[in-house]
């Protein structure tokens, strides 16, 4: 479910590998939540999550989520902001090495992360909640904004865009392009010129810079309003997301 490489020792890769296309299920959002948070306490300076080459994360595994009962969904639910919290307060940085498509959960998943490099090419990135029947909650919509911008995100949001690499690139959702051979080599380089500055500094200056994130998920108890749990029940999003299931059975 997860493959843990080390670079020069202090930096851990934490690649997804839940064949075939790295769905998050509960399994998976606990092993990554685990991952991050004891990943300093074996070394880590630096993390870098990743997927497989063509596919970071094609988001929350929708039929498993569809076979939840309320409070299985809600606790769910739970468990992604947990992960989301943990990505966000981690006291070391972290890189999200987008290897290729990234809807929905995976591109949540990468705006908490302190950097985001992104396979260039055929592949697609954005927060495709609203076209699968699902509203965005307020505190995804905090890190959304905080990324790329109020008016940026309001418009990609609302309409539940999906952008190509080049266009996430041009409006900031990832920072860098490379390869799809070459994205986790890269976001290794950049996590290794981080760590040649003074540490107590950098990391006093990050800590700062992230405080606004952190106010917000860093403790995600009771973060989701239950009226996400309402909607996901109601007659129009399980008409939806039925419906996307059946396409996928079908393909």
């Amino acid at each position: 479910m997860l493959d843990i490489l080390l670079h020069d020792g202090d930096i851990h890769e934490i690649r997804m590998a839940r064949a075939p296309v790295n769905a998050l299920d509960i399994a998976l959002v606990r092993a990554l939540r685990d991952a991050i948070a004891e990943a300093p306490s074996n070394g880590a300076r630096g993390i870098v999550l990743s997927g497989a080459q063509g596919m970071f994360s094609a988001g929350v595994d929708v039929p498993a989520l569809l076979q939840r009962d309320r409070a299985g969904v809600g606790e769910f639910w739970d468990e992604f902001f947990g992960l989301c919290g943990a990505i966000a307060a981690s006291r070391v940085p972290t890189v999200a090495a987008i290897t290729g498509h990234s809807p929905a959960g995976g591109a949540v998943v990468s705006l908490f992360c302190d950097y985001r490099v992104m396979a260039h090419g055929p592949y697609k990135i954005g927060l495709n909640e609203v076209q699968v029947g699902l509203s965005v909650p307020e505190p995804i919509q905090f890190a959304m904004r905080r990324v790329v911008g109020a008016y940026r995100a309001e418009r990609l949001l609302v309409a539940g865009a999906m952008v190509d690499a080049e266009q996430a690139h041009a409006i900031g959702l990832v920072d860098e392009l490379a390869t799809v051979e070459q994205v986790v080599t890269r976001a290794v380089n950049w996590l290794a010129d981080l760590l040649k500055l003074p540490p107590k500094a950098m990391l006093r200056t990050r800590a700062i810079a992230r405080a606004d994130l952190v106010a917000v998920w860093g403790d995600t108890t009771n973060l989701l309003d239950p009226g996400f749990i309402d909607d996901f029940f109601g007659d129009e999003t399980q008409g939806v997301l039925q419906a996307l299931v059946a396409r996928l059975k079908s393909k």
